[in-house]
């Protein structure tokens, strides 16, 4: 294992527990207007009040009415408990919870929920749910619906709409790379997501990765896991030893950090999903030919006195200690796309998201009217079609090339 220059701790809560009054923007941060608590199923919001702010949503038609019909749905189920689910099986497991697909006895909908085993004082559990009931006021075409969350049995559930695409770290074993037209649009959507999250919420989302973006069978795309309640966040910061790996440089070192933070994970993300493997330390050349079949230029291999070799595995890394990579991310260049693979567009935007000093990385607002966006928006991909090929399920509507929800 390296030197630990970064000074890193395992478990690692101290990193965000001595920023936490910077996580998020404005003096009036979701978590305490949470705390005020919140009633009815849908939160403080009426579903007149929820259906009119959706109203002024940049969303198309389509969007519109399934998000209509999700939030009255969602006020026919009303609260919700433990005992109105029927487990129909696990869909995954990480960020402190398993995730189990189950349908709602009294709707037949079929929801995901998350469980959380938390060994916290009754009055930080209390106020993780209050927390969490600021989830019923986040309704946007990007965001996985939010159905309730509640206490039982030493677990705290979260209950979401269910995506029968899965998460993208799962799309991408199966399909081993995705294709750049696919990214744009996944891209585009997850800054809408980021943006709306920003703008109307005030939140920074904190753990942008595959795993926390999902798709389903009618060519959606959401973001989910958002670190909307600071006390969940504590509560189970030993367990995201993994997720770190994702984190921005000045995240890592204990910095002030804001949405660009957010870019850097989202620019790391576009990096894995492109090229099929998670990119720090940087992959020889050498293996990028043998993945693309062809010869890969611009890109510079990792530094042997950094990454040493495997033997019998010429041009690969070997896995690195997590203080090792954590040490990389902050102290060694940032991982690029192969230019001479991809369009100098998506090369260009990963570069402005992967930009060691977060002054000079690119902001929302820059990154969403980036040619390569503008072109992705006007294009007609079939999302739904290339989900349900590459998870191996059903379409849940007639085949037909759609951006629902990817744009």
């Amino acid at each position: 294992m390296s030197k630990n220059k970064l000074n890193l701790k395992l478990p690692p809560g101290s990193i965000e527990q001595s920023n936490e009054n910077d996580n998020h923007v404005g003096s009036d941060t979701p978590q305490r207007k949470a705390s005020t608590g919140a009633t009815a199923s849908l939160g403080s919001m009426s579903l007149e009040s929820l259906l009119k702010c959706i109203q002024e949503l940049d969303m198309d038609d389509t969007q519109r009415r399934r998000m209509e019909t999700f939030l009255v749905q969602k006020q026919k189920i009303g609260e919700l408990n433990s005992e109105d689910f029927d487990n129909l099986g696990e869909l995954g497991a990480g960020n402190g919870g398993v995730v189990n697909k189950e349908r709602h006895k009294s709707s037949g909908l079929i929801m995901a929920r998350k469980l959380i085993h938390l060994e916290v004082k009754p009055a930080i559990r209390n106020q993780i749910i209050r927390e969490l009931k600021v989830l019923h006021e986040c309704n946007s075409p990007f965001i996985v619906g939010f159905y309730g969350a509640f206490y039982s049995e030493g677990e705290i559930s979260i209950c979401m709409e269910y995506m029968d695409g899965g998460s993208l770290d799962l799309c991408l074993k199966r399909a081993g790379r995705i294709p750049e037209s696919i990214l744009a649009k996944i891209c585009s959507t997850v800054l809408k997501g980021l943006a709306y999250l920003r703008e109307k919420h005030q939140i920074i989302h904190r753990d942008v990765k595959p795993s926390n973006i999902l798709v389903n069978s009618r060519g959606e795309i959401k973001i989910c896991d958002f670190g909307v309640s600071g006390q969940l966040i504590d509560s189970t910061a030993n367990t995201f030893v993994g997720t770190r790996s994702y984190m921005s440089p000045e995240r890592l070192n204990g910095d002030h950090y804001s949405v660009a933070s957010d870019i850097w994970s989202l620019g790391l993300s576009l990096v894995e999903m492109a090229i099929g493997m998670y990119p720090i330390p940087p992959p020889d050349p050498t293996v990028l030919q043998k993945i693309f079949g062809t010869k890969v230029e611009g890109v510079t291999p990792s530094p042997t006195s950094r990454s040493p070799r495997s033997a019998g595995l010429p041009g690969e890394p070997r896995p690195m200690a997590i203080f090792e990579l954590l040490d990389y991310i902050v102290n060694e260049p940032p991982p690029r796309l192969p230019p001479n693979v991809f369009s100098a567009q998506f090369v260009d935007l990963v570069d402005r998201c992967l930009k060691k000093d977060p002054s000079e990385r690119a902001d929302l607002t820059t990154l969403m009217n980036h040619e390569w966006i503008k072109r992705a928006e006007q294009e007609d991909v079939d999302i739904a079609g290339w989900v349900c090929k590459t998870m191996d399920i059903t379409p849940s509507t007639p085949t037909k090339h759609s951006t629902e929800g990817g744009s």
